[in-house]
């Protein structure tokens, strides 16, 4: 596997992962945006509008023509967020041309098609057609609604919007409900725009093709964007400097049977861009030990030996310095398990684990690692983490830096973490 990184301009950023691994080959490119709540609806909308029909194929159905004939490949829209900043762009997989039978290049026309729908999608009266956009606005509303209903979800967002209320990344990746149900087809298309013009783009290819041969097919889509790109937006991970403050705790009754505990930490500063790369291995490390696997603290003891939880684990958020606990509780056992949770971590602080439970998350986390080199999803995942970051560090490295973890590092990374905000779903009643 050979990866290749270049800032092709100052806007336009390309990796390229050589690989012949895979059967079907990877292409995607995602424009980088501020994160914020007045923009994020709008632009979560964008990709939507443009998955829907281009100039050359102005219908679904006609773009899923074109796809067939790529042997049955795709390009849908995506919308996630790194840090503060929103991605915003396509993802498509198509057969590889080592695989094809016939002589044309499947990379070429993936890549025309790309950039047909990323710069060339239908118009109506000089902007994005009415209609698309109001059927894509619709379907999202749903979506934003619909993560109201599985509550792990719900109770993670209002953590989030708590915790970071000062901080750009409390906004959802597809921003709320009231912006998105406002948004026009004038306000799309001027968005659309301003990411045009400001954004900075990040191109991802996977596949046995080379990076001259990727950027070659990518020319005509590489040339328009760079045309249009005038002063760039940068790229945020921002790291919160939380004032001296008590923890809060944030309560919201609702009509559910089953209670929500999630807990928001600072790490100290310590993520996926820091200083020292081995003080972050040691964080991973530590996540596993305390709430990250099925051998961890949280799962055998709060769940499992004490049955405080229906579920419990640990997650970190890499750029930005944050850990947060998940769990499903009763409503009488909301304080009992809280503490419970706190005093696994303060065992984490202590250095009270085994040789065993360390050797085991170590290879937890090494494990992610290696199996994120099969994932051509999980590969993509990685590299546009590296392109809104600006630092790049190969899983291998990675994986390599989290063997050498020791028990001291672990102590020490989790002495660094501190609880933020506590936010509790209850019942009416509870």
């Amino acid at each position: 596997m050979k990866v290749t990184k270049a800032d092709i301009t100052p806007g336009i950023s390309l990796t390229v992962i050589q690989t012949d691994k895979f059967k079907s080959a990877a292409l995607s490119a995602a424009f980088l945006a501020p994160l914020n709540k007045e923009t994020a609806a709008v632009n979560a909308l964008i990709p939507y509008v443009l998955r829907r029909g281009t100039e050359r194929y102005p219908t679904m159905g006609d773009i899923s023509v074109k796809l067939e004939e790529l042997y049955g490949g795709s390009l849908d829209a995506a919308v996630r967020k790194r840090g503060e900043t929103q991605c915003i762009g396509l993802t498509g997989s198509f057969l590889d041309d080592a695989y094809t039978l016939e002589s044309g290049s499947n990379l070429k026309e993936a890549a025309e098609l790309l950039e047909e729908m990323l710069l060339h999608p239908v118009t109506e009266n000089g902007i994005f057609k009415d209609e698309y956009v109001a059927g894509e606005r619709d379907k999202l509303i749903q979506a934003i609604r619909a993560q109201m209903n599985d509550k792990r979800q719900y109770a993670m967002l209002r953590l989030l919007q708590e915790m970071c209320r000062d901080e750009c990344y409390g906004v959802d990746a597809l921003g709320d409900e009231k912006t998105m149900a406002a948004v026009t087809a004038a306000d799309a298309w001027n968005s659309y725009q301003a990411l045009l013009r400001h954004a900075k783009l990040h191109l991802f290819y996977c596949g046995t093709a080379g990076e001259e041969e990727v950027r070659s097919a990518l020319a005509g889509l590489i040339r328009s964007v760079e045309n249009s790109q005038e002063e760039l937006w940068e790229r945020r991970c921002l790291v919160y400097e939380k004032p001296p403050r008590a923890v809060e705790t944030v309560a919201e009754p609702m009509d559910v049977t089953q209670g929500k505990l999630t807990m928001g930490f600072r790490t100290g500063g310590v993520r996926l861009t820091g200083d020292d790369p081995a003080e972050y291995a040691a964080l991973t490390v530590m996540n596993a030990l305390y709430g990250g696997t099925a051998t961890s603290k949280l799962f055998l003891n709060v769940r499992e030996k004490l049955s405080l939880c229906y579920y419990a684990s640990s997650a970190l958020e890499n750029l930005k310095g944050m850990m947060v606990v998940s769990s499903g509780v009763e409503f009488g056992n909301m304080d009992r398990a809280q503490k419970e949770i706190w005093d696994q971590l303060e065992a984490v602080k202590q250095g009270n684990f085994t040789d065993e439970e360390l050797e085991s998350a170590r290879q937890a986390v090494v494990n992610v690692y290696k199996s994120a080199l099969d994932s051509r999803a999980q590969l993509e995942s990685h590299c546009l983490t590296a392109a809104v970051s600006g630092v790049w560090t190969p899983l291998t490295e990675l994986a390599q830096m989290a063997e050498r973890v020791t028990a001291e590092q672990v102590t020490a990374a989790a002495g660094k973490v501190e609880l933020d905000t506590v936010y509790r779903l209850v019942g009416k009643e509870g």
